[in-house]
């Protein structure tokens, strides 16, 4: 047992021990998510300050948010990038018996231009494609939101501690799979529309929709339809871009088998 774990026993600590379920459900919740809470430190006040925000992911699940120069919280992490990002949405009933997670962050501008722009633009537009009306507007910028750490609550009594390494996804080459992401949505969404139906109605259990592809990483993909999103993780961690055309094969046949 770790002097962590026995700690925690010691004192009646409430945090479980971090399990692949928790990981799952942790990234799960970023993955899906629309939009989250920005708390901050506002800019010559010292106040704590919390903001809604438009969230999509980069490749291995670093949260990226597209602001303002306008707005109150694009000055406060870029004076203070300390900040933290609190994700999941709440359902029927109490609010406080859903899954969210509170992420440890530090801010990174992303320059304007550069490889990383280009990259984090084409996954925000599939994500909030309504954005593309301002997301070249010289006073917007994207800014990754490098996890250190973050707190989990399943739900009552479901309490866990993440490190980075337990809510980042591993990318071997980023370039490929850059590439790869962008050719193989462009090309299942416009070839293979059927595949990416059966994704989400019939692996997902998804309601019936017009489902499109929005997101692919080496964990899984993003199926996006209006403001629903559904997340299908992939069995196994790919290691090489090239793995990911018989991997998505294979899923679609394993729908198709299920229909009959």
């Amino acid at each position: 047992m770790s002097s962590k774990s026995e700690a925690g026993k010691e004192t009646g600590s409430v945090i479980r021990p971090t399990d692949d379920e928790a990981r799952l459900l942790a990234k799960s919740l970023v993955r899906k998510a629309r939009y989250g809470a920005l708390a901050a430190i506002e800019k010559g006040t010292g106040h704590p300050l919390a903001s809604r925000v438009a969230v999509a992911t980069d490749l291995d699940g670093t949260p990226v948010i597209l602001t303002s120069t306008l707005s109150g919280h694009t000055a406060a992490i870029s004076e203070t990038p300390a900040c933290s990002l609190l994700a999941g949405e709440p359902g029927k009933g109490d609010p406080l018996a859903h899954p969210r997670v509170s992420l440890f962050c530090e801010a990174r501008r992303v320059e304007r231009g550069s490889v990383d722009h280009n990259r984090l633009r084409r996954r925000y537009l599939a994500r909030h494609p309504k954005a593309e009306l301002y997301v070249d507007f010289g006073d917007f910028a994207f800014f990754r939101l490098e996890l250190l750490r973050a707190s989990l609550n399943g739900g009552f009594g479901k309490a866990f501690e993440l490190g980075r390494d337990d809510l980042l996804t591993r990318v071997g080459d980023l370039g490929q799979w850059a590439a790869m992401d962008a050719g193989a949505v462009a090309h299942m969404n416009e070839d293979h529309a059927d595949a990416v139906k059966l994704y989400a109605e019939v692996l997902l259990k998804a309601e019936e929709a017009k489902w499109r592809l929005a997101c692919l990483d080496p964990e899984g993909l993003d199926l996006v339809s209006g403001d629903r999103v559904e997340r299908l993780w992939f069995q196994a961690l790919l290691s090489e871009a090239d793995e990911l055309r018989p991997v998505l094969v294979a899923l679609a046949a394993q729908a198709r088998a299920k229909v009959g």
